[in-house]
């Protein structure tokens, strides 16, 4: 049982589409609390609803019914203005691809992030230097994209999304583009941040043998998810 505070807490979402002359349910009933310094994996087929999940987590869509709380905040009923500031300052988001602006260094990278949440320069600088030597890229912070290999850009991602100190990290298939080893540093590091800033964490992945390294694991199917059971299995 985790004592730290729930940072996200999902009741009873639903997410409904129409399909024709029916109506398609994306998630039925879901519930999910994940604590501060918990990492949950999220499993289940193509088409299960994990996606759906992810983003109705992450406030980018509007559930059909329930409740979507964001380290106390009631999301459901914020304005479209009032959601993208709760993003902005509550929610890390590391997405499959890194999907990096070329232009820029790999320091550059978390640092307009920080412009737009008008954060000072002076602020911004040390604290993308600090996450850079997190990921373990303090020696490649002036490098661009193009001259970094996978695993160093989806560091760069990572690093990137813990600059706003987000309460929630919503990570979907981060190692669905690298190789093994890659693949294995980067859900150690993801424990690593879970751990170190405290944050919670839900990856979604299809890679089941490093879900162990996560506190629990949870199945998605049919918009349905079971409750989450310990991962060390």
């Amino acid at each position: 049982m985790f004592a730290s505070p729930a940072a996200l807490n999902l009741v009873n979402i639903t997410l409904e589409y129409p399909d024709g002359n029916e109506t398609l349910k994306a998630l039925d009933a879901v519930n999910l609390t994940v604590h501060a310094g918990q990492m949950i994996s999220l499993v289940g087929p193509s088409g299960s609803g994990k996606s759906s999940l992810l983003a109705t987590a992450a406030t980018l869509i509007r559930p059909t019914h329930g409740l979507v709380n964001i380290d106390g905040t009631d999301a459901t009923g914020l304005s479209n203005n009032d959601l993208t500031a709760l993003r902005r300052e509550k929610i890390g988001i590391i997405f499959q691809q890194p999907n990096l602006l070329p232009s820029l260094t790999a320091a550059e990278q978390l640092i307009i992030s920080d412009h737009l949440r008008k954060k000072p320069l002076k602020a911004a600088r040390a604290k993308a230097t600090e996450l850079l030597d997190v990921v373990e890229l303090s020696t490649t912070a002036d490098k661009r994209p193009h001259q970094l290999s996978g695993g160093q850009r989806q560091r760069v991602n990572i690093a990137r999304a813990l600059m706003g100190d987000p309460k929630i990290l919503l990570v979907d298939e981060p190692t669905a583009a690298l190789d093994h080893e890659r693949s294995d540093s980067i859900v150690r590091l993801l424990r690593h941040v879970t751990d170190e800033f405290q944050v919670a964490t839900i990856m979604v992945t299809h890679d089941t043998e490093f879900v162990p390294l996560t506190d629990s694991v949870a199945t998605m199917r049919d918009g349905k998810l079971t409750a989450p059971i310990p991962a060390a299995f």
